[in-house]
C-alpha cells in the first residue's frame, strides 16, 4: 500500500510537490530559527563569560565577598595545582588562571617625565599556552587595530580607547602604578605592543591586557591568580548543568569555615546574571513556541485545503465502491509520506544553514557601534548553534501539522451519501 500510494504521489507531482516545497522550506526556517535564537542568547551570554564570570568561576570565598574591590591579597594560591586538579576531574571544561587589577598608567615623554596619565584596569590573561584559548575567545586576532598580540611578559594591549585619551601609541613604553598582593606599592614597565577594539560599548575604555606571567611579576602573585575561569569546550552555556557541578564542587572542596579555601561560581552567580539567564530562557522558549504555532497553523491550513481540493476525487472512489474507511486511510498515509519526505529535507536544509552561521556568524557591527554609548557587554558577530533538538523539532510542524490537517478534512469522507454522489457525477 506504502509503495502504491508513493508511485502515485510520483506520478502525480500536483499532489506532491507544492506540499513537500511548502513543507520543506516551513521546517528549514523552523530549524534554522531555533538555533539561531539559541545561538544568539548563547552570545549574549558568551561575552559577558569572557570579560567577567566564565561559565564558572573559582575565587576564594574572601575575595568572593569583596570581589568589587578586586582584592589580591584575598587570592587564590598554588592555582597550578588546583587547575591540574580541575581538569582531571572536570574534563569537559578547560580552565585558565586570571589576575584582575587596577591603577594608573603612567606615559613618559621624551625625558623620562609624566606626560599623561590615567586610571586603567588590567587583566592577566595566560596569552603564551594553547589550551588556554584567551586569544580565541577574545577574538584578539580579529579585534586588533594595531600592531601584534604579546610575545613577551612585560607585553601589553591597551584598548583603542585609552591609547587615545592617554595619546600613546604602539611601540612606546607606559609605567603601570599600583600594589601589590601584599598591599606595597609597586611600578612595572610594560611595552605597548598593540591596541584593539572589542566593539562592545564602553567595556573596554580603560582596559588593558597582560600575560598573566607579566601580572605576576608586577604584582607579586607568583602561582596565584584572582580567580580560575572554566569554560566549556564548545563555548555553549548550560545553566542547569553548570549549576549541578557548582553546587556539587563547593559540596566537596569549599570550606565555610576557611574564607581562603576555593569557591566555585556559575554564570548566573553574577551581578544580577541570573535574571538575564532566566529572562533569555523565557524570552528563547515564548519565541520558539509562538513562531513553531504559527508554522503549524499554516502547514496544518494547508493539509487541510488539499483534502478539501480532492473532494471530488474522494467522491469518485467512493461512488465506484472503495471502503470510507480505505479512503481516509489512504489519505493520512499520503499526508504521512509527504510530511516525512518534506521533514527530512528540511531539517538537512535548515542544519546545513545553522551549521553555516555557526561557523561563520552574522556580523552586525555597524548596529553595535550605533550603540558605543552603551555599557552593556553586546556581540558585534551573532553565531547560530547546532543542539539536539534541531534534529527533531521539525517533525511537529512537518508531519504533525500535515497529518492533522489531512485528518480533520478527511472527516468530511463519512459526511458522503450515495445520493449525493451520483447527482455530483450527472453533473
Amino acid at each position: 500500500m506504502i509503495k502504491f500510494l508513493t508511485k502515485g504521489l510520483l506520478r502525480d507531482r500536483t499532489r506532491s510537490f507544492f506540499p513537500v516545497l511548502v513543507i520543506t522550506i516551513s521546517v528549514a526556517i523552523v530549524v534554522f530559527a531555533s538555533g539561531f535564537m539559541t545561538g544568539m542568547m548563547n552570545n549574549l551570554l558568551l561575552d559577558t563569560a569572557v570579560i567577567l564570570s566564565g561559565h564558572e568561576k573559582i575565587v576564594t570565598r574572601a575575595y568572593n565577598e569583596e570581589s568589587m574591590l578586586m582584592p589580591n591579597d584575598l587570592a587564590l594560591l598554588e592555582t597550578d595545582e588546583l587547575i591540574d586538579k580541575l581538569e582531571k576531574e572536570y574534563p569537559n571544561f578547560f580552565w585558565t588562571p586570571r589576575i584582575t587589577f587596577a591603577g594608573l598608567l603612567d606615559v613618559p615623554d621624551e625625558k623620562g617625565e609624566t606626560k599623561s596619565q590615567g586610571p586603567v584596569i588590567g587583566m592577566g590573561i595566560d596569552f603564551f599556552t594553547n589550551e588556554s584559548r584567551q586569544v580565541e575567545i577574545w577574538e584578539l586576532e580579529r579585534n586588533l587595530v594595531n600592531g601584534t598580540l604579546p610575545v613577551q611578559k612585560n607585553d601589553v594591549l591597551i584598548s583603542s580607547k585609552l591609547a587615545d585619551k592617554l595619546n600613546v601609541y604602539v611601540g612606546e613604553q607606559v609605567t603601570f602604578i599600583g600594589s601589590t598582593m601584599d598591599n606595597a606599592f609597586t611600578t612595572y614597565n610594560y611595552n605597548i605592543v598593540g591596541t584593539f577594539n572589542l566593539r562592545k560599548g564602553q567595556t573596554d575604555r580603560q582596559l588593558m591586557l597582560v600575560d598573566i606571567s607579566g601580572a605576576r611579576e608586577a604584582l607579586d602573585m607568583d602561582n596565584a591568580a584572582s580567580a580560575i575561569f572554566g569554560f566549556t569546550h564548545d563555548l555553549f552555556y548550560d545553566d542547569a548543568a553548570a549549576v549541578t557541578l557548582r553546587t556539587n564542587y563547593n559540596n566537596i572542596e569549599s570550606d565555610t569555615l576557611d574564607i581562603f579555601s576555593p569557591y566555585m561560581l556559575a554564570l548566573r552567580d553574577g551581578n544580577q546574571m541570573g535574571t538575564m539567564v532566566d529572562m533569555s530562557n523565557a524570552m528563547l522558549a515564548i519565541m520558539g513556541s509562538v513562531f513553531l504555532v504559527i508554522v503549524m497553523v499554516v502547514l496544518w491550513n494547508m493539509g487541510l485545503m488539499n483534502g478539501l481540493r480532492r473532494y471530488g476525487e474522494v467522491g469518485l472512489r467512493l461512488a465506484i465502491g472503495e471502503p470510507k474507511g480505505h479512503v481516509y486511510r489512504s489519505l493520512i498515509l499520503e499526508a504521512v509520506i509527504i510530511g516525512l519526505f518534506g521533514t527530512v529535507v528540511g531539517t538537512g536544509l535548515g542544519l546545513s544553514i545553522t551549521y553555516y552561521v555557526q561557523e561563520n556568524g552574522i556580523d552586525y557591527t555597524k548596529g553595535i557601534e550605533a550603540l558605543s554609548n552603551s555599557s552593556v557587554v553586546m556581540p558585534n558577530i551573532f553565531y547560530a548553534q547546532v543542539t539536539p533538538d534541531l534534529f527533531y523539532i521539525g517533525f511537529f510542524p512537518g508531519v504533525l501539522a500535515t497529518v492533522f490537517g489531512t485528518m480533520l478534512a478527511g472527516l468530511a469522507i463519512y459526511k458522503r451519501e450515495m445520493s449525493q454522489l451520483f447527482k455530483e457525477l450527472e453533473t
